[in-house]
């Protein structure tokens, strides 16, 4: 669909109208559930898809949360045969772990399987509407969102490298009723729906129902509320990324001293955008708070951290790092024989590389740090103490337990890439070689 006009009102046209086909020009994967929304979305979609020849299949995720589940695979099953389109059921465990409600653990569930179904070039429709983008926007605001939590939900998105397409969010459920109706369509009802207890469902059942007893327009004014918002986090984001430009100072490093110099509340939009930037797990608020007030206070032994879900965020001679939590190290007994002839991997997932040559004239030794190792620095006649060359060449403390050393019997050659000895370094000049390292976790 690049470059082709999406309309976003497909279906506010007249009760006997067909709605306006969409020009579709690249495949699509249908989240289809055989409820009424999913069902509307799919049979315009196919219509399109149809009058376009563009490719199209549907998803349906088996949660396994209701006994009827297996009814609805069948029933959509037989809906999709009926106009010749491929359907792929996956079946997904809904687990609360990380502290997330059923809701939202089924949530993370479909995703998972919609990652795991999309296939190259493939974008994903899903069928939120209006009165879902109102209800959005609601539950952000009772829980004390700021502007990128009221934005709610976007038309157009990313979902791992894939399009996500949301093309009826500003489309009234009742216009989607209408077309169900017009068109003859069977969908299937989920009796949780008509039960209160989920927070979604009490807003849908009875808090909009009332709002729109005074205000009929109450759905819509939400939903614009929400447009509103994702403009002014567009413009925000926008100077975000231009300023992360300028802190960031290599993948993953911030310039601690650089955003010191920032108000507060844009420090707290940036730390955020740079987790997002590195695909890490949205920032709590209270890690955002911990982070901002330890990270944020000078001094440079200070070796603070916050950590969140698997990700850390560590301070280090004035720069945050952004990490795993648990970062893996090499074992201290670990020992292997390398001619350099093909990349090593390393136990902690790191990888050893020499690059322009074939390789060694013999094969070499590699272990784990011990303490007290010296090494002979190119210029120089006497050795150094290995963590005096670590200290100068900033590594941090975290990094340095990962270091494969090289050694040619007792004499260390390098410590991976960091530190090169002055035979290895000559030798690596004859043969226009380089040694290139990898450190796992990243």
């Amino acid at each position: 669909m690049q470059g082709a006009a999406l309309p976003t009102h497909p279906i506010l046209a007249a009760v006997t109208a067909f709605p306006a086909l969409v020009p579709l020009d690249v495949p699509l994967l249908v989240g289809y559930s055989g409820g009424l929304d999913s069902t509307v979305l799919l049979h315009w979609l196919w219509q399109s898809a149809q009058a376009a020849g563009t490719p199209l299949r549907a998803i349906h995720v088996h949660h396994g949360l209701q006994p009827a589940a297996d009814d609805w695979v069948r029933h959509c099953q037989q809906q999709c045969a009926a106009l010749g389109i491929e359907l792929a059921v996956h079946h997904v465990q809904v687990t609360r772990e990380g502290g997330h409600g059923l809701e939202g653990a089924a949530r993370l569930a479909r995703r998972a399987a919609f990652t795991a179904e999309l296939q190259a070039g493939e974008t994903l429709a899903l069928a939120q509407h209006q009165d879902d983008q109102a209800e959005t926007f609601l539950l952000r605001a009772l829980r004390g969102s700021g502007i990128d939590g009221l934005a709610a939900m976007t038309a157009d998105s990313q979902l791992d490298g894939h399009r996500l397409w949301r093309p009826l969010l500003d489309v009234p459920r009742s216009s989607l009723q209408t077309y169900a109706t017009t068109h003859g369509l069977q969908w299937i009802e989920d009796p949780s729906n008509s039960e209160d207890h989920a927070d979604r469902n009490f807003l849908r059942l009875r808090v909009l129902p009332l709002l729109r007893q005074r205000w009929p327009h109450a759905t819509a004014a939400l939903a614009g509320s929400a447009a509103l918002c994702a403009q002014t986090r567009a413009l925000l984001d926008e100077e975000d990324a231009e300023l992360l430009a300028h802190l960031e100072v290599a993948p993953r490093v911030l310039s601690l001293e650089l955003l010191r110099q920032v108000a507060p509340e844009r420090a707290a939009r940036v730390l955020r955008a740079w987790v997002r930037r590195h695909d890490a797990a949205p920032l709590p608020a209270h890690v955002l708070r911990q982070a901002q007030n330890e990270l944020m206070i000078a001094g440079a032994d200070r070796q603070s951290q916050v950590r969140w879900q698997q990700h850390a965020i560590r301070q280090w001679r004035q720069h945050a790092y952004l990490l795993p939590a648990e970062l893996p190290a090499l074992p201290k007994d670990w020992q292997a024989a390398w001619d350099g002839r093909a990349p090593l991997q390393l136990p902690d997932g790191g990888q050893l590389r020499l690059l322009g040559t074939d390789g060694f004239e013999h094969p070499l030794q590699l272990r784990a740090r011990q303490g007290g190792e010296r090494i002979v620095l190119p210029g120089r006649t006497h050795s150094s103490a290995l963590k005096d060359c670590l200290q100068r060449e900033h590594l941090a403390p975290w990094r340095r337990a990962q270091l494969p050393l090289l050694f040619d019997r007792e004499q260390l050659l390098a410590a991976a890439d960091v530190v090169v000895s002055a035979p290895l370094q000559a030798w690596l000049q004859a043969h226009n070689a380089q040694l290139q390292w990898h450190p796992g976790g990243w």
